[in-house]
């Protein structure tokens, strides 16, 4: 299995810090934060990764070189300097993931998953989610997991937040175009069609999307809690 990072965002609510050094490539602990997918990628035996650019794209290439360093191989795909958002980027990415189902993770979370245990197959032409309980910044939530293990859109249930992590088919973006374009209304027509399944995480995962949040992690990640 591929695995694909999203590091091609501008980061506009990490600014100022953003402005010279690419979200992805922001500290915790003494570490990227990309560099913590990637490691926890390859202890999956997920050593084969896409990192999509764009903004300040070649300060991530500096840093992370072929992935030899951290035991993997790393391919690029460059955006240019307009982000393609999460959609178009994977599309522009297809030829590089190839045929079988790929693992897609946001580049500006940090998280404890282990991707050791998620599934290999996701429902035929649709994608398997990765959920966590509502942080207090995103108390409502993205999509209602289902006792059958299926993730719906609208309905009756108890909400969760999309993690940023997924297992994609490639046919779930069969008739889309080079781009740009959003990621959720092609989950959306799948979760429609019954084609998205899910998993609730209760474990460590922050979105580090503001500075505050980043400062916070690192302060917690220092001091072993």
């Amino acid at each position: 299995m591929k695995g694909m990072i999203l590091a091609a965002g501008r980061g506009e609510r990490m600014r100022p810090l953003t402005d010279h050094l690419p979200k992805p490539l922001l500290e915790v602990a003494g570490r990227p934060l990309i560099e913590y997918h990637i490691r926890a990628l390859a202890a999956a035996g997920i050593r084969e990764l896409v990192v999509n650019t764009a903004h300040l794209g070649h300060r991530i290439r500096e840093a992370l070189g072929d992935g030899a360093r951290l035991g993997v191989s790393i391919l690029y795909s460059d955006e240019g300097e307009e982000a393609l958002e999460t959609g178009g980027g994977i599309f522009r990415a297809l030829p590089l993931l190839g045929s079988a189902p790929f693992v897609v993770v946001n580049g500006d979370i940090w998280t404890e998953f282990d991707f050791r245990r998620l599934r290999r197959d996701p429902p035929a032409g649709g994608a398997h989610l990765v959920l966590v309980p509502n942080p207090s910044h995103h108390a409502a939530g993205d999509f209602l997991l289902r006792g059958d293990g299926s993730v719906a859109a609208e309905g009756e249930g108890e909400r969760y937040t999309f993690a940023g992590i997924g297992l994609y088919s490639p046919e779930l973006f069969a008739g889309c175009r080079d781009g740009r374009f959003p990621l959720a209304p092609l989950l959306r027509e799948a979760m429609a069609g019954g084609r998205v399944s899910g998993e609730l995480y209760r474990g460590g995962w922050v979105d580090v999307g503001t500075p505050r949040r980043l400062a916070e992690l690192d302060e917690r990640l220092r001091g072993g809690r």
